[in-house]
């Protein structure tokens, strides 16, 4: 159906440098909503998903501060409560804005649940930080305790943990979702799904699903929803205007409108870093190949102006 699915960045949810207070965080996605509630007036088929990092770091470290007293939760468990948390945030802000602008329709958060293969190999190499920094002996102990990887970070000169990150398969919540959407005509409802790339499961023998601790890729993630609810465009937030080569170097350049085969190009050369923009442009060429029909990075800033075509960076569908 002609939509877009919005995957909201980090930037939409906490200010880099900030305190990471609540009273903060609102402010934040006030600063953002306005130009969800423009796109929404213009009619559009209007889809919402985002990051969670930041707020399940915090939960990994309230997990740490309380463990004499309280038992930690999983990592599953901790990207239910985010998605729940953000969702609020993004429901709380988000609809008196479209009210604003006379927008009649609901902001409803969805628990969505993202299964991943139990085999992928991505549980024998785990390669996603997660949570705070540490010392090298803190690491020690954490590793011999816990059984974590840790991975040394050169850059910070601290260990972190890092956990796995599969290839999302399926969301389980995706014909649901999709079929509120369709029996709303287009003007009902704002779903806020798939946050953090879904809560990974994992399918179990009995046919039921189960938690795993691994973090899913919110960009791999946002491609399949795009897919499963059938909107033909996918944004990409971020916190820059759009994608560039030579990014950072001499002889930078942003890039506006651009093909599916040249973006590729870039991306086999190496253009886009794998911890940045790289999954980001993985995940729209993803999506292009699957019956997409429109990929845009943009900042929040810039996203009207990327939907209608006048910034940010634009990939469409070839035929």
């Amino acid at each position: 159906m002609p939509g877009i699915l919005v995957a909201l960045g980090g930037n939409a949810l906490q200010r880099a440098g900030g305190s990471g207070s609540w009273a903060e965080a609102r402010l934040q996605m006030r600063g953002a909503v306005g130009v969800l509630a423009e796109i929404a007036a213009d009619g559009v088929e209007l889809a919402l998903t985002h990051g969670n990092g930041p707020q399940v770091g915090v939960l990994l470290r309230q997990n740490e501060l309380g463990a004499r007293e309280v038992p930690a939760r999983p990592m599953d468990v901790l990207g239910a409560e985010t998605q729940g948390q953000v969702g609020y945030l993004i429901q709380t802000e988000l609809t008196p804005a479209l009210r604003l602008r006379g927008v009649d329709r609901t902001v409803l958060t969805v628990v969505s649940r993202t299964e991943v293969a139990a085999d992928d190999p991505a549980f024998q190499h785990p390669t996603k930080p997660v949570g705070r920094y540490y010392t090298e002996e803190e690491a020690r102990v954490l590793r011999k305790q816990t059984g974590w990887a840790m991975q040394y970070d050169g850059a910070r000169g601290g260990w972190r943990r890092v956990v796995p990150s599969p290839r999302p398969v399926r969301w389980l919540e995706g014909p649901a979702v999709r079929h509120l959407m369709q029996a709303g005509l287009g003007a009902g409802w704002v779903p806020v799904v798939s946050g953090g790339g879904g809560i990974p499961v994992v399918l179990r023998p009995d046919g039921g699903y189960e938690g795993v601790e691994a973090v899913i890729d919110k960009d791999l993630a946002a491609s399949l929803v795009a897919r499963e609810l059938g909107l033909d465009t996918l944004a990409v937030v971020t916190d820059v205007p759009g994608a560039a080569v030579a990014f950072g170097k001499p002889g930078e350049r942003w890039l506006g409108e651009v093909s599916v085969d040249e973006l590729a190009r870039y991306q086999a050369r190496g253009e886009f870093a794998s911890g940045s923009m790289g999954p980001k442009v993985e995940a729209g060429l993803d999506f292009l190949s699957n019956g997409g029909q429109r990929f845009l990075i943009t900042d929040i800033p810039s996203l009207a102006r990327a939907v209608r075509g006048e910034a940010g960076t634009r990939v469409t569908a070839p035929g």
